[in-house]
């Protein structure tokens, strides 16, 4: 046995190697504040739309439950400012990411990219269709809580191939969800939680854990 080799360095490096072929590891931090951003982008027009059309946001869900011509025509504004949030959030993930896995010396749209993104879509396609029923049946305020609770089990089903912060983001979402059925007159605040404040966060960890030290070296 070579002296000069070190066993414990070995085995790291082997552990790193097996890490980053089973775990997508260039998701962006920087991707998720982004997401954060939009999503309290989007809370500040929903306000200011409601305050404009029914004149109280706390009133919202009553009005929408009392009234199925309201809940439709609510409908198109309410698709158009998630549609929009969605595609900032992954405008946002795909630029950031894309420059780490360039920095990383990755390919983005790898075969554990894919499983990953295939991992998240199937969730989430489930749960906007789920909520969009349930609004439509004139629940309107599960829909918040719907949203959070697929979102945290899509990103608890993603999370195992990419970054363990991711995990926890994802647990987060599903506590806030369960919260959120108890004060359902709250929808746009915990949506601010979940889908603001909740990404700024663990994008800050993530960027500051992974990104700035990798920088620094």
């Amino acid at each position: 046995m070579n002296p000069a080799v070190d066993p414990l360095a070995q085995l790291t490096e082997i552990r790193a190697i097996m890490e980053r072929s089973s775990r997508y590891l260039s998701l962006s931090g920087l991707s998720g504040i982004a997401a954060g951003v939009a999503a309290l982008a989007g809370v500040g027009v929903g306000y200011w739309y409601l305050g404009q059309k029914y004149g109280s946001t706390q009133d919202f869900v009553r009005i929408m439950q009392s009234s199925e011509q309201e809940r439709v025509a609510t409908l198109p504004f309410l698709l158009m400012l998630t549609g929009g949030i969605i595609l900032l959030a992954l405008g946002g993930a795909y630029y950031f990411t894309r420059r780490r896995a360039k920095q990383d010396r990755v390919q983005l749209w790898s075969p554990l990219g894919r499983r990953l993104a295939l991992s998240l879509a199937i969730p989430l396609v489930a749960g906007g269709l789920f909520c969009l029923a349930i609004y439509l049946q004139g629940a309107a305020g599960l829909v918040v809580p719907g949203m959070l609770l697929f979102y945290g089990l899509a990103l608890l089903n993603a999370s195992k191939y990419t970054l363990e912060e991711i995990r926890w983001l994802g647990l987060t979402e599903i506590a806030l969800g369960l919260v959120a059925v108890l004060f359902p007159g709250y929808g746009l605040i915990f949506f601010a939680l979940g889908f603001g404040l909740s990404h700024i966060i663990y994008g800050l960890i993530m960027y500051n854990r992974y990104e700035r030290t990798a920088r620094a070296l």
